[in-house]
């Protein structure tokens, strides 16, 4: 009898569980792709110490991107950088953008944001650009700047003081492309 009370139990929370997402995910996993690409580092490689943030050494550069192959219908293209491995797991925002006007297909290093971009608040506290600084000895981290096509112009919920998942919950049901890009760093 209990192992039919599990079994059902379990049956019943399959629907729930199984489209269940983290904050990490806008549920993008089947959506067409953007190319993403930087001459500041290769994908999966390394990145320059330049793009660290300023109190562990480096001087918060962010990298160049560009990206291209966006579908018909983009309105406005959204920028994130979240690490993978900080926080034991938990993750890290170093860079929240959107607002991106569709004629923008690439940042060049250290560059301004668009006039009409909306930076959001990096978890170092401050809104733009906040580049990286795992503690000492830690094994490199994974950085992964991701780049979403949105089917609205801009998404006037997000501010300066949008957090990560703020930013995460106000893209979900308006990305129609993404393309992801990904740097290690170590100190």
């Amino acid at each position: 009898m209990r192992r039919a009370l599990s079994a059902l139990c379990l049956i019943a929370l399959l629907p729930v569980t199984a489209g269940a997402q983290t904050m990490r995910s806008t549920g993008t996993a089947d959506l067409p792709k953007l190319v993403v690409t930087s001459t500041s580092f290769a994908n999966g490689a390394p990145q320059p110490r330049s793009v660290a943030f300023a109190a562990c050494g480096g001087e918060d550069i962010s990298p160049q991107l560009s990206w291209r192959g966006a579908p018909a219908g983009t309105k406005s293209f959204a920028l994130t950088e979240f690490d993978t491995d900080a926080r034991a797991g938990a993750g890290f925002w170093h860079w929240l953008v959107v607002d991106i006007p569709p004629s923008v297909t690439s940042l060049s290093a250290g560059a301004a944001l668009p006039a009409a971009a909306v930076a959001g608040m990096s978890d170092h506290g401050m809104p733009g650009y906040q580049g990286p600084c795992p503690p000492v000895g830690d094994p490199p981290h994974h950085y992964i700047f991701t780049i979403s096509a949105l089917n609205v112009a801009n998404l006037p919920s997000v501010t300066a003081q949008s957090t990560g998942p703020a930013v995460q919950m106000a893209l979900r049901g308006h990305v129609i492309a993404q393309g992801r890009y990904m740097g290690t760093y170590a100190r």
